[in-house]
């Protein structure tokens, strides 16, 4: 079918009787600018957010493109390898500096240059202004003549209604946090248009799924079933001292749910319910005071699998309406169908639950993937779970866009932990922290709470300063019918596994996550059976600190390797955590042969020692949190990659370095690992890894196939992977360049994972 040469188009995808459809180009446009419009509305920048809808696809009116777009259905993607033909997104970039650059002075520059980043950057990603050594900057490339000859082509068709310059101009006054919030005020605008943007598309091109990212379920609902949830656990709760206090706990989050929207600290030690309650507090509040949606953002993945697991159980009823967003999330072939999973792309959902890494590098991120979620964090309730781990060489840049959301976008904080770090503004010397001011308690007398809840009792060594050897602790370990063991690195992890008898458990990030899933699950089911009088075999376990935030864990007595004071109380919190025993559980510190590894875990354990110098009391008194991360944060470059500085050395001629931003703000350092799929069995014949990479040689990096996949990663230093694979331990996968393939047998043990050059090899692997 040839359409009529009157027509622009914006798309064009078949139907489904075979003949091309067409998606007119001014409907795309005024639809984009009505959605992004509506997505900015929430916050005041709905007419910045219009205009640049409006003109995003300006360029899509110059005859080159017209004539492409006839002659390739599906074609409108500019996708990884533009031609001159795709491109369209200088054109209206050019536009509005043409428009506003004349009014002059500030006004016109930040009219102009905030709607150049946005349109210009709607497939490609937000931009630095200037160049840099690692990217050619924006303004170079709308100075390019092919940029000036797109506009030009376009704009000579393009009809007046389209490019005619508003008649009520946006006002700088809607920029929330003034030059210092104008990075996340952009970020939101893009997030508004790159969302209008593809879902317009996509109820063009698949109407289907648009249908199906309807019928989310309201935040009373899920309030109304979690309430009676916990009205049915607090019936069925054998009467005790610990389910007497998590009653209180709850009750009080109940009541600062009313309080206004701020920055709320929930101070729970562990065991003590946080999670329930926490939850509580934010749909409360949130209902309370018309917020749209409850983001909890996790450190680890263990425990995100954990809590969203609680969730689900909790919200049942209701069907799938938890949001579980980070790499490892289950998936199958139906997913990419699914609401849930559509929601991740968006996060439209009324419950989600995420990683640190997901949220934070989303707020200093460039590219449209990244940012398209934004806009929705305004006017949530963000609950942070374990705030403590908020990652300390990051801290500052999180500070202040934590500080932005809640001044300027309705967000309501929440600190959650057992171990408040000190995030309030403070004055060290050479080394400030701009902190979260007015953060208000949710626990009225947490002193008088943390001690009605203790139950264990730590034993310091006589000498902060004097190494025990290995056989020494391994001696004192296997000694206990029921201990738990955490030490600072996977290597001291394998040596003292070593040393005690066979059958002692592993846990380190040298296992897959199958095969870590499968031992905490073992751990739970023989501590069950233990308490019931079921299993009399000694039960002992070595693990690394994955083990300290979130694995809900309940021994007699637990030895922790000098680290952090909040690592010690976190390992506390694996003992005696339900309070059954008859006395006080037993957690022991001791100082291992080698030091902490140089860096962040060293400066957490020389703040610890610092710390409990001379102390005769508790260890882990509440009171001595406080000292111990000032301490801490007092060491430490709490912007060491000056994403601050990138951030406010140009905000006023509207020049930011987005990409650059971007690059910086790695919360997870991954440009020197690989990751290697191990062939980790559960069972002697399981062979679900060799299914999985059948499936990925037959039909590729399949999106559900990868997230299946990555339950039997290992990520390695890259000069380790390339020391395997010169030895043949390890193959490049031909099907997706990057992984690697384990291809040596013998590279995996099956209690304590992938081997390294000082794993001692077991001499049974050795028989043929």
């Amino acid at each position: 079918m040839k359409f009529p040469d009157d027509i622009f188009l914006a798309h064009t995808a078949e139907s489904t009787e075979g003949a091309p459809r067409a998606h007119e180009l001014a409907e795309h446009l005024r639809h984009v600018a009505a959605g992004a419009a509506a997505n900015a509305a929430h916050f005041g920048g709905e007419d910045w957010a219009r205009l640049a809808g409006l003109w995003h696809d300006l360029g899509k009116y110059r005859p080159g493109f017209q004539r492409y777009i006839r002659e390739c259905v599906d074609g409108h993607i500019e996708g990884r390898t533009p031609s001159p033909e795709k491109t369209h997104s200088a054109a209206g970039a050019l536009h509005a500096l043409a428009v506003f650059e004349r009014i002059g002075g500030v006004s016109g520059k930040y009219l102009a240059r905030v709607l150049a980043y946005l349109i210009a950057g709607h497939h490609a990603g937000l931009a630095d202004w200037n160049d840099s050594d690692a990217h050619v900057g924006l303004s170079f490339r709308l100075d390019k003549p092919e940029s000036t000859a797109e506009y030009t082509q376009a704009l000579d068709k393009a009809p007046d209604e389209i490019t005619a310059a508003p008649s009520a101009l946006p006002s700088l006054r809607d920029i929330p946090g003034g030059s210092a919030g104008l990075a996340l005020w952009v970020r939101m605008l893009f997030s508004c248009l790159v969302d209008a943007d593809f879902l317009d598309t996509e109820r063009f091109m698949d109407a289907d799924k648009a249908d199906r990212r309807s019928g989310a379920v309201r935040l009373s609902e899920l309030l109304a079933v979690c309430d009676a949830f916990m009205a049915r656990k607090a019936a069925d709760a054998p009467a005790s001292h610990v389910n007497t206090l998590r009653a209180g706990i709850l009750a009080e989050c109940r009541r600062a749910a009313e309080l206004p929207p701020g920055v709320f600290s929930l101070e729970v030690p562990t065991g003590g319910g946080k999670t329930l309650s926490s939850l509580a507090f934010a749909l409360s509040h949130a209902v309370r005071h018309g917020k749209r949606r409850v983001i909890y953002a996790i450190p680890y993945t263990s425990i995100i699998e954990q809590t969203a697991d609680v969730f689900r159980q909790i919200f049942a009823e209701l069907g799938e309406v938890v949001v579980e967003h980070h790499s490892q999330a289950e998936a199958d072939e139906r997913e990419d169908t699914a609401r849930s999973r559509l929601a991740c792309e968006n996060w439209d959902a009324p419950l989600i639950v995420t990683t640190n890494v997901q949220l934070f590098e989303s707020l200093f991120a460039a590219r449209t993937s990244r940012c398209r979620k934004l806009h929705n964090l305004v006017g949530s309730v963000i609950v942070l779970d374990e705030a403590q781990q908020l990652p300390p060489e990051f801290l500052q840049p999180i500070l202040d866009a934590l500080r932005l959301l809640v001044a300027h976008y309705g967000v309501t904080v929440v600190l959650c932990t057992a171990t408040q770090p000190a995030l309030g503004t403070t004055h060290f010397f050479g080394n400030n922290l701009r902190g979260l001011d007015n953060i208000r308690p949710i626990i009225a007398k947490p002193d008088a709470l943390f001690t009605q809840l203790q139950r264990v009792r730590v034993h310091l060594p006589a000498d902060m300063n004097t190494p025990t050897p290995w056989p020494a602790i391994a001696a004192q370990i296997a000694e206990c019918d029921s201990v738990l063991a955490i030490v600072n690195t996977r290597k001291q992890a394998r040596e003292l596994h070593r040393l005690l008898p066979t059958g002692t458990l592993h846990l380190s990030n040298r296992m897959c996550g199958a095969h870590k899933a499968r031992v905490i699950q073992e751990i739970k089911t023989r501590l069950k059976a233990k308490r019931a009088g079921e299993d009399i075999r000694p039960l002992r376990i070595v693990s690394t600190s994955l083990i300290e935030a979130g694995v809900d864990l309940d021994v007699p007595v637990v030895f922790r390797a000098l680290a952090g004071l909040d690592s010690l109380a976190q390992a506390a919190g694996r003992c005696n955590r339900e309070g059954l025993l008859d006395g006080l559980g037993e957690v022991f510190l001791f100082i291992p042969p080698e030091a902490a590894p140089v860096g962040l875990m060293r400066k957490a354990a020389d703040a610890c020692i610092s710390t409990l110098h001379g102390i005769t009391g508790n260890p882990l008194d509440r009171a001595l949190f406080e000292p111990y991360f000032r301490t801490y944060y007092r060491a430490i470059d709490t912007d060491k990659h000056r994403i601050g500085d990138l951030l406010s050395q140009n905000a006023r001629e509207v020049s930011v370095a987005f990409r650059t931003v971007a690059d910086r703000f790695r919360l997870i350092d991954d440009a020197d690992t690989a990751s290697v799929v191990v062939r980790y069995r559960s069972t002697e014949d399981d062979d679900t890894v060799g299914m999985l990479l059948n499936t990925l040689a037959k039909n590729g990096p399949e999106r559900w196939l990868m997230r299946k996949l990555q339950r039997y990663i290992v990520n390695i230093h890259g000069r380790e992977a390339t020391r395997l694979l010169q030895q043949g331990d390890i193959a490049l996968n031909p099907a997706m360049p990057g992984l690697y393939l384990q291809a040596n047998d013998l590279l995996y043990d099956h209690t304590t994972g992938l081997i390294d050059d000082t794993t001692p090899v077991k001499p049974g692997l050795l028989v043929l």
